[in-house]
């Protein structure tokens, strides 16, 4: 046996592991046939990591298993060998405080999974919200040859003869309860049907979001994003990228060949042509920062600003990811942005070896109402809207899509909120101080405050506000939204509270302005009175009090980056490789 590569055959990492003669290959071999496997499998065979984010915790990948049977037939067939591992899987139902609190967790165990075992190639097995760019994240710093395999969405949703949509129906029932609209039993009679398949949300929330984010960037095989989680094609898409992560081992084609500035870019516009989450800004620049690309917040200006949003899915418009699917899914998209010259770069690389232009050029196209043409969009600029002024030098964002277009151009008095359990404590108080063209403010729910930065930040309004039939208030906070969640929400600002951002210091009174148009999100009181509010108290107390604690909180808290530089950890921004490590013999 030798390491040494044959002619014509490319350099295997797992070689190091079974490619020699000497004690080390022989228990590294010796120990992986207690499986069954036969010598031949490690005579120079690419082997192919099939990295399982399967949990019966996290019900949208619940099906996996049968998911990465159908990819180990690929590699088999396509003469590789496939050894399936498990990772964090991270799910946004169920785990608390947030998924994201332990998205970057997840992303180090990819990440050390990969480069400590004899793997050539990976293939991501992904599809709950946090999932997909926690993986991404881990490869990324590995870089080695990888392709994204999306669990897929449910069927859509049924209640009362007609579909409903994941989490969205939830937030609409919810403040239908409380303004007194439906009763309890009503409410309670959608959740059986809200979820009647395996999959994730079928609205157009984080999880499909980061699936078209994928198929966007060039890593997983186009239709990825949108077939249904129990329809056929789903499986024929994971045995065909199989198929291919084999082949890509022989290519050498490595991520960092795949996620370009230019595949940023054009992930970026597709963001806004689909009404994708703002969760997509946050995920998005961790996934850059892994592999050394340079994206900004300032990129979703110049990038997906004046794109149309012609995807009509909840929550922004009114179909499901069925609908999108058969319509022609993400394909049919690209296609038309394409076509109107408003795809960035038509030539950026995919993981099946071809550009993103050749995979789509010939797209079919069967529902101009669910995927609309360029001139008659749901929303004529979807792209995020990035927001600064004293309010956030850093930055905050607002998703049109899923706005209400009067708002988004406001004037009003603050009424604060100074946690999430503040928020809950007086928010269906009868005595609230609160109006219809007031702005809700709500500080301590960024990475830090709210150690993981969860989806408050589109609060419920107020029920007494609700009873005089307004559906929509600005709201302004440090948190993040759920993809399937809707409304005039200012999200991600930055700094955050806890990090002493400017957002500590607003009192309620306070006038605040918003100015999409503009990007503006103004506070209405001098900078020396801004100042002066500041000084006033330490607004690190809580989170420090929280760290002081040990455990995983507190490497959190004291190394998570802020929502403008992807929530990643300081220590894990970079490429670090896949050099293969020393013997552990």
């Amino acid at each position: 046996m030798s390491d040494v590569p044959k002619e014509n055959k490319p350099y295997l990492r797992s070689a190091e592991w079974f490619g020699t003669a000497d004690k080390n290959g022989f228990m590294y071999r010796s120990w992986m046939k207690n499986q069954g496997i036969p010598d031949h499998e490690f005579q120079g065979k690419p082997i192919i990591g099939i990295c399982n984010t399967w949990s019966e915790l996290t019900p949208c990948n619940a099906h996996f298993r049968k998911l990465a049977e159908h990819v180990k037939q690929g590699v088999l067939e396509a003469g590789g060998y496939p050894v399936e591992f498990p990772v964090f899987s991270n799910g946004e139902s169920n785990l608390r405080p947030t998924a994201m609190f332990t998205r970057n967790l997840a992303s180090m165990d990819v990440e050390e999974a990969i480069r400590g075992n004899p793997i050539d190639a990976v293939v991501l097995l992904v599809g709950c919200d946090k999932t997909t760019p926690a993986l991404l994240m881990g490869a990324a710093s590995c870089d080695i040859p990888t392709i994204v395999v999306t669990g897929g969405p449910m069927l859509n949703g049924k209640h009362k003869g007609k579909d409903i949509g994941s989490g969205t129906v939830v937030w609409k029932l919810s403040e239908q309860v409380k303004a007194g609209e439906i009763s309890l039993h009503d409410f309670m009679a959608a959740e059986a049907g809200m979820s009647r398949s395996a999959g994730t949300c079928n609205t157009m929330g984080t999880a499909s979001t980061m699936a078209c984010m994928a198929e966007s960037l060039g890593t997983s095989l186009p239709h990825n994003a949108a077939i249904p989680a129990v329809d056929s094609r789903r499986y024929v898409l994971a045995h065909l990228s199989g198929n291919r992560i084999v082949e890509m081992v022989n290519e050498d084609l490595r991520l960092s060949k795949i996620l370009t500035k230019e595949a940023f870019d054009n992930a970026i516009r597709t963001n806004a042509a689909i009404g994708g989450s703002t969760n997509a800004v946050i995920h998005l620049k961790a996934i850059a920062g892994r592999i050394g690309v340079d994206l900004q917040l300032d990129d979703w200006s110049r990038v997906g600003r004046g794109t149309p949003t012609v995807v009509d899915l909840q929550p922004s418009g009114r179909f499901l990811m069925e609908e999108f699917y058969y319509a022609g899914g993400l394909p049919a998209v690209l296609k038309r942005l394409g076509e109107a010259d408003r795809l960035p770069f038509k030539d950026a690389l995919t993981v099946n070896g071809k550009t993103l232009w050749e995979n789509v050029k010939d797209a079919p196209l069967y529902n101009d109402e669910v995927i609309r043409p360029l001139d008659n969009p749901l929303t004529a600029d979807g792209g995020i809207c990035v927001l600064r002024g004293n309010l956030a030098p850093n930055g905050a964002v607002l998703k049109p899509s899923a706005a209400t277009a009067e708002l988004m151009q406001h004037r009003g008095r603050a009424v604060v909120f100074e946690d999430f359990d503040d928020y809950k404590a007086r928010i269906n108080d009868p005595d609230l101080d609160v109006e219809a063209n007031d702005i809700l403010v709500m500080k301590h729910c960024g990475p830090r405050g709210y150690h993981g930065m969860a989806e408050v930040g589109n609060m419920g309004l107020p029920p007494k506000i609700l009873a005089q039939g307004v559906t929509d208030m600005v709201r302004i906070s440090d948190a993040r939204m759920s993809g399937t969640a809707y409304g005039t929400v200012v999200l991600h600002v930055a700094p955050e509270a806890a990090a002493g951002g400017p957002l500590a210091a607003v009192r309620n009174g306070d006038m605040i302005e918003l100015d999409c148009t503009s990007g503006r999100l103004h506070l209405d009181i001098s900078d020396a009175e801004l100042t002066a509010r500041l000084a006033e108290k330490d607004p690190t107390e809580v989170s420090t009090l929280i760290a002081s604690q040990g455990g995983y909180r507190q490497l959190y808290i004291e190394h998570v980056l802020q929502a403008d530089e992807g929530c990643d950890f300081d220590f894990l921004v970079g490429c670090r490789g896949s050099e293969v490590p020393r013997h552990s013999h």
